[in-house]
């Protein structure tokens, strides 16, 4: 597993956007592998060790341009 630590500034949405490209079921995954992550408030302390969840690589769609 994959670790990382917090800027400032950082929130458990942020962290999962930035690091693995989405929110969607990755930050629940996330309060689950850091179980006193919530207890610390929206806004985490800089320089905390946060383990990240691994996620399977989705498939990516293709996209449509309507100009094409």
């Amino acid at each position: 597993m994959r670790q990382i630590r917090t800027v400032q500034g950082d929130t458990a949405d942020l962290i999962c956007h930035r690091e693995l490209g989405r929110t969607a079921g990755v930050t629940e995954q996330l309060f689950e592998l850091n179980p006193r992550l919530a207890d610390l408030g929206p806004i985490l302390p800089s320089g905390l060790l946060v383990t990240l969840p691994e996620i399977p690589a989705q498939q990516t769609a293709k996209t449509l341009n309507v100009w094409d």
